[in-house]
């Protein structure tokens, strides 16, 4: 069985257990969310359509992950205005797997995994505990602690270059690389891909933003 949903403005072919981005709905991982915009179903050649949405029908999906989508720049420019406007734009997405496609008026019979996961802990924590280790909590927070104040980068010797020369780097964003251990033009200038998509991962920064940053590095290296 098929079914054509409707969320966030866009129309979706689903069958049980598709995956697939939509425009992100509020939810937790593992929670069940419900799609109620159904504008039709069917099974092989059976199909019937709403008008514009079929009556008592529902499909429900899993949240799988919560993120985002790459940056998509709009660049406006009026001649001989001296105007320039540049602004990005990352669209918020859900990844869902369509968990059932229920009609007439049939109630879901999967629940959130996160909820079953609580339930589970609620009972072990009701059952006899054992002894634990007095300090082995306190050296798992430290260590978390640690990595998590550690930096991106691993900070290069001599003097740091003045980042703010840097087209599109200010002085927030300059501050801000170097609390991530970049503080030269060269090193900006040596970014690997997979170093700028963990600078995007982790940073308030576009990957295509840090890809201009590293061409103009290059060439201020080179003076």
């Amino acid at each position: 069985m098929f079914a054509v949903i409707k969320t966030g403005g866009k129309q979706y072919r689903v069958a049980a257990n598709d995956l697939l981005k939509i425009e992100k709905v509020e939810g937790q991982v593992g929670d069940i969310v419900e799609i109620g915009h159904v504008l039709a179903h069917g099974e092989g050649e059976n199909v019937t359509f709403g008008a514009p949405f079929v009556d008592g029908a529902l499909v429900t999906a899993e949240v799988v992950e919560q993120g985002k989508n790459r940056t998509v720049i709009a660049f406006k420019k009026r001649r001989r205005q001296n105007s320039r406007r540049k602004i990005g734009h990352r669209q918020l997405l859900t990844t869902v797997r369509i968990a059932e496609i229920l009609l007439g008026g049939a109630k879901p019979t999967k629940k959130a995994a996160a909820k079953a996961e609580a339930k589970a802990e609620a009972k072990a924590e009701a059952a006899p505990k054992t002894e634990a280790k007095p300090e082995a909590a306190p050296k798992k927070e430290a260590k978390a602690t640690e990595t998590a104040a550690a930096p991106l980068f691993k900070t290069p010797k001599g003097e740091p270059d003045d980042l703010t020369v840097i087209k599109g780097i200010g002085p927030v964003a300059a501050g801000q690389l170097n609390e991530q251990g970049i503080t030269t033009f060269a090193q900006i200038a040596k970014l690997s891909d997979k170093d700028i998509a963990k600078i995007d991962e982790h940073m308030p920064f576009s990957a295509d933003q840090i890809m201009d940053w590293r061409e103009q590095a290059k060439d201020l290296a080179n003076k």
